[in-house]
């Protein structure tokens, strides 16, 4: 007789109202049950994009002790949205002889078919968190291009002030005194023989410093390299911006 146990396992990466709770999946994964027990196994505030979860960790050490006869998700992408991660999940419930059950999609690991359709529906579920990493991407530098302060410490030459975007509180960049100094470093890489160290000097002879600290060489090619002074106003320098 078999006494391994089924196990369901359920992952919300964030709240939103339109995501399901682990609640509620496991209230679906429940009818596959039929009335027997189930462990149970969550993560919440993972994303699906790999495999790195402490309760899913321990679902798979669980199936390596020979304990699960059975996993039962909501939906597949709740396990694993990459397609290298959930081939590797496949092969290791082959070989302990684990059955895979989503319950939304419907699916018979025991057979070809029902392996072929798992693998295409995760192929959809790869493309699915690729685009929508894209539109991230795109809406992230969209508000750059625009000036808007998205995050981390207010790159030198700016200060930052309150306004308003879309409705939304938010903070933009403001160029200040300092911006004159960035354009200079750019003005002198801009010339040929010119190196990090020539610009690094020049400051210190000159005493001016960054962020009441010493001008350093990894300082310089930092803001050399930052996009957002891609975007500042330096029109009256006239100058090429910093080669790669």
């Amino acid at each position: 007789m078999d006494s391994r146990i089924d196990a369901i396992y359920g992952r919300q990466s964030i709240d939103k109202k339109d995501s399901i709770s682990i609640e509620s999946q496991f209230e679906f994964c429940r009818y596959e049950l039929k009335g027997g027990e189930g462990k149970e196994y969550k993560d919440k505030g993972y994303s699906g994009k790999n495999i790195e979860r402490p309760d899913f960790q321990r679902l798979l050490q669980d199936i390596k002790l020979g304990l699960i006869k059975r996993v039962i998700v909501y939906k597949l992408d709740r396990i694993s949205r990459s397609i290298v991660d959930f081939a590797k999940l496949m092969e290791l419930f082959k070989q302990y002889d684990v059955e895979f059950v989503s319950c939304t999609e419907k699916f018979d690991t025991s057979t070809p078919m029902g392996r072929t359709m798992l693998n295409i529906c995760i192929v959809f579920a790869q493309l699915e968190r690729e685009s929508i990493q894209m539109r991230v991407q795109d809406a992230f530098y969209s508000r750059c291009t625009k000036g808007y302060y998205m995050r981390g410490r207010t790159p030198y030459g700016f200060d930052t002030e309150p306004i308003v975007m879309d409705g939304i509180k938010t903070k933009k960049l403001v160029e200040n005194a300092e911006m004159d100094f960035a354009e200079l470093m750019y003005q002198m890489y801009a010339e040929p023989g010119n190196s990090y160290g020539d610009i690094s000097r020049y400051f210190a002879e000159n005493d001016i410093k960054v962020y009441d600290k010493s001008l350093k060489r990894g300082f310089i090619a930092q803001l050399l390299r930052n996009p957002v002074y891609v975007q500042a106003d330096m029109a009256s320098t006239n100058t090429s911006r910093p080669r790669a």
